[in-house]
């Protein structure tokens, strides 16, 4: 847990001993890089002393596919939007019930130990120059961790687990949103926009990601 108000800190770590976890909780973000152990969860607010939990997340996202939930006074659209976007998987506004974090905490937990289980068996998906870590939700492109947001990643998934088919637009938003109906065409454009910039940063091959007469998109790498 990563909280520098240590009334909110100390309510919630006790909510979450009493479920039976095991609570670290850091005041900064310095503290919680320092922590050296292999988390389960990250409770993460957003405005901290060191810098923005946003970030914070964005790092984690470069190699570890470790739940996130954001606990924070920021109640805009957006910054929910933001967070949810940049790989969290929940978003809790203050003043909160300690009570009703636990049991989101549990939630998400439990739906991790699901897919993790689902997938101990499974290879690692590879195609060409990608390799794709499901259960930590992380692809390598060359070999180079890409930083994505939960829907750029399952943008890239979908590509990868299917090669040579062309996505509509509304086939991506069925495979990568959990409402769909919410979103629109635009959106995947500028998700689709957003990845191929992150692939040319490690290399500058021809456009790996093709637009098919702007009916939809697929994914061509060169070996």
């Amino acid at each position: 847990m990563v909280e520098d108000e240590p009334g909110i800190a100390d309510a919630l770590a006790y909510a979450l001993k009493t479920e039976g976890m095991e609570v670290v909780a850091c005041a900064t973000l310095d503290a919680a890089r320092k922590a050296g152990i292999a988390f389960d969860l990250v409770v993460l607010d957003v405005g901290l002393p060191d810098g923005s939990g946003f970030d914070f997340c964005r790092e984690l996202r470069t190699s570890s596919g470790v739940p996130v939930i954001f606990l924070t006074a920021r109640a805009a659209e957006i910054d929910r939007v933001v967070g949810l976007e940049i790989g969290a998987d929940d978003y809790v506004v203050k003043p909160f019930s300690p009570r009703d974090v636990s049991a989101r905490v549990k939630a998400v937990l439990r739906r991790t130990a699901r897919t993790t289980s689902a997938s101990t068996t499974a290879p690692v998906a590879t195609v060409t120059a990608f390799d794709v870590d499901e259960p930590r939700r992380l692809v390598r492109y060359h070999g180079a961790p890409l930083a994505l947001s939960r829907y750029e990643f399952r943008i890239l998934q979908a590509f990868i687990s299917r090669p040579g088919w062309v996505f509509s637009r509304s086939q991506l938003l069925d495979l990568a949103w959990e409402e769909p109906d919410a979103s629109f065409d635009r959106t995947v454009d500028t998700h689709i926009k957003t990845l191929r910039a992150t692939l040319r940063q490690v290399r500058s091959d021809p456009d790996p990601i093709q637009t098919h007469r702007g009916e939809g998109y697929s994914l061509k790498v060169a070996e």
